[in-house]
């Protein structure tokens, strides 16, 4: 069988990359082939547009607010169909009065970390959390023989945001979490030198990365934010997004091998 790349090359899309692979709930493994994460797509090669159209991405998620989508609009292949979710709410103020703001005061770092704030104020944000819950709708009625792809301008913060709760779902364990979410940076450095990592490669980097320096706490605003102000990830899913304990068993039977 040929190999899975995590990393998908595209002339004119940077960070495009397979979220499968990782293991999850019960030690099954994340489904190769069905969710991917990106960087804007708004300036795709007919090339590209023939990978993504043969990878089966049927689904295009656009995070962006929709000043970015009008700037920049997605180039769309065949077959897909575009769904604008605009994860930040565009002109809100954040909540901060919020009783969930002041549980992480005992974390080393966190009340320093500017990234992690913010993206524990993404899910305590009514227009976050419905765009969230629209995330998952799109997972949970997709074919099985088809794919999605979501993304925002640099497939980093909001892209991020919606990776961890995936992989949150699917019971992928922190350290591979916050691996996954700080690859963005090493893989922008690959695109400057006009270079395409090898899984090898990938697997020698995270296995240098300290998950609890730089911006690895950033994760921590939305697992912490999950486990303290929810107590798991399943709670959050039913009491906070509104979905029902088979819809959770049906996502992970849909998205884990086995």
């Amino acid at each position: 069988m040929r190999e899975r790349q995590r990393v998908i090359e595209l002339d004119q899309a940077v960070n495009f990359r397979d979220l499968g692979g990782y293991r999850g709930l019960g030690g099954r493994q994340v489904k190769w082939g069905k969710i991917y994460r990106s960087a804007a797509l708004n300036e795709l090669t007919l090339k590209d547009q023939i990978i993504l159209r043969n990878l089966r991405i049927t689904v295009d998620c656009d995070l962006r607010t929709r000043h970015e989508q009008t700037a920049y609009p997605d180039l769309l292949w065949p077959g897909a169909r575009f769904v604008d979710i605009g994860l930040y709410a565009e002109g809100a103020r954040f909540n901060q009065s919020h009783p969930f703001l002041r549980l992480f005061h005992h974390i080393p770092d966190f009340e320093d970390n500017y990234l992690a704030k913010i993206y524990q104020q993404v899910l305590l944000n009514d227009h976050s959390e419905a765009g969230i819950r629209r995330i998952f709708n799109e997972l949970l009625r997709l074919p099985a023989d088809q794919a999605l792809v979501y993304h925002c301008a640099a497939g980093k913060d909001r892209t991020g945001i919606i990776s961890i709760l995936i992989l949150l779902a699917l019971g992928v364990d922190d350290k591979t979490i916050a691996q996954d979410y700080l690859l963005t940076d090493d893989l922008y450095d690959f695109s400057y030198k006009k270079q395409h990592p090898t899984n090898e490669a990938l697997s020698q980097l995270i296995a240098q990365m300290n998950v609890t320096k730089g911006e690895g706490p950033a994760v921590l605003g939305v697992t912490e934010t999950i486990r303290q102000g929810w107590g798991s990830f399943d709670k959050f899913f039913t009491s906070k997004l509104g979905f029902s304990k088979q819809d959770l068993e049906k996502f992970r039977a849909m998205y884990l091998e086995g």
